[in-house]
């Protein structure tokens, strides 16, 4: 009988540090789960953010163009006779929880944003049309969105 109780405590500390290493598995499928999502929040909002400053430029009165100079200014653009939104909220960047984007300027107008993680991007290839820089980037702050007018062609 004693013989016995040590066989069972053995194959009870074997059992342990099973279920031990499959939720520790379980925890990195599921971090590189919720790493993928924010990466593709990033890039959703990253899109969204180039689209609206486009769309500023675009709706700009008279000949000459301009860019925000300031990301609310995409939330309420006041210059014309009608009040447009080009863009609903100041969206928080998902990879650092706060609206603190990066802003990519010419002079003092905003053409771009980018992310302030210096993580590094789990996706690296099958970007949409226009990201191609995208591929093979060290940290999220490459992922540059820019409005399609301000790229060089």
């Amino acid at each position: 009988m004693a013989g016995q109780r040590g066989f069972t405590y053995i194959g009870l500390l074997f059992a342990i540090a099973f279920l031990a290493l499959l939720t520790a598995s379980a925890g990195e499928v599921w971090k590189s789960a919720a790493q993928r999502e924010r990466e593709e929040d990033l890039l959703f909002f990253g899109r969204e953010f180039a689209r609206a400053i486009a769309a500023y430029h675009a709706a700009t009165p008279g000949q000459t163009k301009q860019y925000p100079l300031h990301l609310d200014d995409l939330l309420e653009d006041r210059r014309g006779p009608i009040v447009l939104r080009h863009l609903r909220k100041v969206y928080a960047d998902p990879m650092t929880g706060r609206a603190d984007w990066g802003l990519i300027k010419a002079g003092e107008a905003i053409v771009g944003v980018h992310s302030m993680s210096e993580g590094k991007p789990r996706k690296q290839a099958n970007f949409a049309e226009g990201e191609d820089g995208f591929a093979g980037a060290m940290n999220y702050r490459g992922w540059r969105f820019m409005a399609e007018s301000s790229q060089p062609k």
